[in-house]
């Protein structure tokens, strides 16, 4: 019985949510997958998946070993790499995880670059606009900027993230600039939905607050631009996001002497992790990239006519389709 073999069926129909998907990344019979993890279960006495004609799910030893079996299989790869290669030249793979609307726009293209000045490593990159703990998760490096520090895990600050509050000239004209901060409660506004609905903006006279009133949530940032531009509220938005937009008359800086905080985009890197070579190399390799890039310049982002029009959700937001 090949244990190592067993261990990484496990991890990855757990990691894929399905016998057949991991069967697929393996390249092998699904049959052969679920051979491996019955081998593992009849080994350990347990079963790992709770199994029914339309879902798998872990169960409590699956979800209790998941994160100890991953490492294992992780620290086994890494070994076995070292020794195909001890040239020190890079080799190996990496998962990662990336925010969607960033990822699309600009950190693409910087994996990509990455793997081409690297053809000896490769990359599972996940995207994913919520905070995700990469230790639990399995990810060797995640990029995000929600301010969530877990333990075991190192934060490296890449870049900052400048936000301002923007609409459309039709919408202003129609419903009017807010003046204040409480202003805001009335207006309609975009809203992202992994920050919520409280907004807080920095004045002279220190940290204001305000309840927005979302017109449409959405989980990402293109969705909430194509929006704004198109005359349905409020945004709150990267720099990055709505800078071409702002230079083209195309949107209108909302209560320009109020400032919102500086988020930070952030590496999460499980300690385990860091002192990898093909880890370290990637994290440098962004830093530097995304230390010349200044995100708060803009990227050229199209938006389109909409396909379909915000419609009544049960809570009094919208939806739209993601762009």
């Amino acid at each position: 019985m090949d244990t190592l073999a067993n261990l990484r069926a496990f991890v990855s129909v757990a990691e894929s949510g399905s016998f057949s998907q991991a069967a697929r990344q393996a390249g092998v019979a699904t049959s052969v997958i679920t051979k491996r993890v019955d081998q593992l279960e009849w080994r350990i006495r347990a079963p790992l998946f709770a199994r029914s004609t339309r879902r798998l799910s872990l169960t409590d030893v699956g979800e209790r070993y998941l994160p100890v079996v991953r490492q294992l299989v992780r620290q086994m790869d890494d070994t076995l790499d070292g020794m195909a290669r001890a040239d020190g030249a890079l080799e190996g793979h990496m998962r990662i995880k990336i925010p969607s609307t960033l990822g699309v726009l600009a950190l693409g293209t910087l994996l990509n670059r990455f793997l081409q000045a690297q053809p000896m490593v490769s990359l599972e990159v996940v995207l994913a606009d919520r905070s995700v703990n990469p230790v639990e998760e399995g990810f060797d490096l995640a990029l995000g900027a929600r301010p969530e520090s877990y333990g075991g895990v190192q934060d490296h600050p890449l870049a900052p993230v400048k936000r301002r509050l923007v609409a459309s000239p039709a919408y202003l004209a129609r419903a009017g600039a807010p003046t204040t901060v409480a202003d805001l409660a009335s207006h309609d506004c975009l809203v992202l939905s992994t920050s919520g609905t409280r907004w807080e903006l920095q004045g002279p006279q220190g940290l204001v607050g305000v309840d927005a009133r979302a017109r449409l949530r959405s989980n990402d940032g293109l969705a909430l631009l194509q929006a704004a531009h198109e005359g349905l509220g409020i945004a709150l938005l990267a720099d990055y996001l709505i800078t071409p937009g702002l230079r083209e008359g195309r949107l209108v800086e909302v209560l320009p002497n109020m400032r919102l905080p500086d988020l930070w985009l952030k590496a999460m890197v499980p300690a385990s992790r860091a002192e990898l070579p093909r880890v370290r190399a990637l994290l440098h390799w962004l830093s530097a990239q995304l230390a010349g890039m200044a995100l708060g310049s803009g990227f050229d982002v199209e938006v389109r006519p909409a396909v379909m029009h915000a419609c009544d959700h049960p809570d009094g937001a919208a939806t739209l389709p993601v762009l």
